[in-house]
């Protein structure tokens, strides 16, 4: 594989091509790094469930430039889903939307429906931009790592988790280290009332004053299958504990205002729910190269953005 460090727009036409030829190119978004793939090229599409050991059945989201894009891929599309698009894109938002031919079940796991999102990251955005130029028209893009494991917030954490998974002819896009830190919020809009699937940084109240509409929030939504909505994921390979005391060579991960029990390993200390949100996974694995086998976590207080975070803590608890 070809690790590119803040590319230049040659090296960013160079990656849109090497997605045309099929082959695979990790790039940053403002959630998380992805593993893109030429979201109509079932070939390209099929090794990255290879990769990321990813289960086939399992969707993935389409990456587009613009809301312009969107008619290729969604049919049927209502009005609270453009309400959405036009407020909340570019950024870490993916809507569930009635799947157009385009959409193969390669890409939405044989359902009806797909997920679309236009990330805001610059690279990811060029990269994008290029690639429609050259007559893609879509990029789908899970997050860069192995299936279950911590997402990926930086290019040292893609070659981590994959890095020997791909092959020569294969790129990384070094855009540096995500902003949100977490993964985009999914919402499904293929019903009268959009259901909040997973949460994010995009968050409840700004859906409801965007599309002045009553929600709904599913814990288990049985009938979508979506990204990162199973029981268990985004673990690290320690144990992770919500709640509780640490003891000695535990590592602890808290609000900056809580102080380090003794004999504990801090692993964090944000200051706001955003830096909480960023430096979650990193904390995570911090912890794995430290060889923790435990990570006490006191999850955040409140609404918004702190739903979506402790949805990834309950997630990274791996039963025993």
């Amino acid at each position: 594989m070809e690790i590119i460090s803040n590319p230049t727009q040659v090296e960013i036409k160079k990656a849109a091509q090497a997605l045309m030829d099929g082959h695979l190119v990790a790039f940053p978004t403002e959630t998380v790094y992805g593993l893109g793939a030429d979201a109509t090229n079932e070939k390209a599409v099929s090794r990255v469930y290879s990769v990321k050991g990813r289960p086939t059945d399992h969707p993935l989201i389409v990456h587009i430039s613009s809301i312009n894009q969107l008619d290729k891929w969604a049919v049927d599309v209502p009005e609270n889903a453009i309400k959405l698009a036009e407020e909340y894109w570019p950024g870490p938002m993916t809507l569930i939307l009635k799947r157009s031919k385009t959409a193969k079940d390669f890409i939405t796991g044989g359902q009806e429906n797909v997920g679309i999102r236009v990330p805001s990251h610059p690279v990811a955005l060029a990269l994008l931009s290029e690639f429609e130029k050259l007559g893609g028209l879509g990029i789908a893009a899970p997050s860069a790592n192995r299936f279950g494991a911590v997402s990926p917030t930086s290019s040292e954490a893609v070659i981590e988790e994959i890095g020997s998974e791909l092959s020569p002819i294969d790129l990384i896009l070094d855009g540096g280290n995500c902003s949100v830190g977490i993964e985009s919020t999914i919402i499904n809009c293929t019903e009268d009332i959009p259901t909040v699937l997973r949460p994010g940084a995009i968050t409840v109240e700004m859906i409801r004053f965007c599309t002045k509409h009553k929600l709904n929030i599913s814990k288990v939504y049985e009938r979508i299958r979506a990204s990162g909505l199973i029981k268990t994921h985004y673990s690290p390979k320690a144990k992770v504990v919500l709640g509780g005391e640490a003891e000695k060579g535990d590592g602890f991960l808290a609000m900056a205002g809580i102080s380090t029990p003794i004999d504990a390993i801090r692993l964090a200390s944000p200051s706001t729910i955003e830096e909480f949100a960023n430096q979650l996974y990193q904390a995570f694995r911090l912890a794995d190269h430290k060889n923790l086998t435990k990570i006490i976590v006191i999850p955040p207080l409140g609404n918004g953005l702190s739903d979506a975070i402790r949805d990834r803590l309950v997630r990274s608890v791996t039963d025993e």
